[in-house]
């Protein structure tokens, strides 16, 4: 008889490496596995993805994958169509641009409705910038935020930084945020202007790349580092 219970397809988050490296030089043995077998696919970019994806297995036929776009043009009600291949009992593997999917990426949309649908989700280990920059910070591991992008308005983006520096001075609370890489060195002028000369400042940039940096100090001694930022991808970490 028949077992009339359909079994559905799980659900697997793909991180991908955070800038051009060697993907096995950053991602575990397991990723590869995943993508040698999985032939379905959700992700931000469609020529990107397709790079890692050969990148990562080289043989894996280019013309069999499925691949469905996700970014920030999907409107919301098609995002639940995109799991259809797991209910026909087909794995799916969500690829963020960089990192682990779900964390600051639209992936994030897929997993809720993997949830409801009762789809397994299977997140796999992979570099996450967030982590990496909380873990070389030195600063508060155990209770930290992250925060985004600052507002793009300088009036607005000053009361942030403040409110931000305030909530961490009197909890505790380490606070990340971003910015879009070819504003960076704009941002870092005004926290240096803005924060309290003794509030630490923590940036990292080019996580896992050669050019790697990360250092954390004073906002007052920010001024004297000659340190450029534009267009390389950093996270900014307060700690007041």
């Amino acid at each position: 008889m028949a077992d009339s219970k359909k079994k559905f397809g799980k659900l697997y988050l793909i991180p991908t490496t955070l800038g051009e490296n060697e993907p096995l030089e950053v991602l575990p043995i397991s990723i590869k596995r995943a993508v040698e077998r999985i032939d379905h696919y959700i992700v931000e970019n469609e020529k990107s993805a397709r790079r890692f994806i050969k990148k990562i297995s080289p043989r894996k036929s280019q013309p069999g994958l499925h691949i469905s776009v996700l970014n920030k043009y999907t409107e919301a009600e098609e995002v639940p169509f995109l799991l259809k291949p797991c209910a026909e009992g087909y794995d799916v593997g969500i690829v963020s641009e960089a990192g682990c999917p779900g964390i600051a990426d639209p992936g994030s949309a897929v997993v809720e409705i993997a949830h409801r649908k009762k789809i397994q989700v299977v997140p796999l280990v992979g570099p996450s910038s967030i982590i990496l920059a909380v873990m070389a910070s030195g600063m508060n591991g155990q209770n930290f935020a992250f925060n985004g992008y600052l507002p793009i308005d300088s009036g607005e983006r000053k009361r942030s930084i403040k409110r931000l520096e305030k909530i961490s001075r009197d909890t505790g609370q380490t606070q990340l945020f971003i910015e879009t890489p070819y504003r960076n060195d704009k941002l870092l002028a005004e926290l240096i202007k803005t924060l309290h000369p003794n509030t630490r400042l923590c940036i990292a940039c080019d996580l896992t790349l050669a050019s790697e940096f990360i250092l954390t100090q004073t906002a007052g001694e920010w001024p004297d580092t000659d340190l450029t930022l534009h267009k390389r991808p950093a996270i900014f970490l307060v700690q007041g």
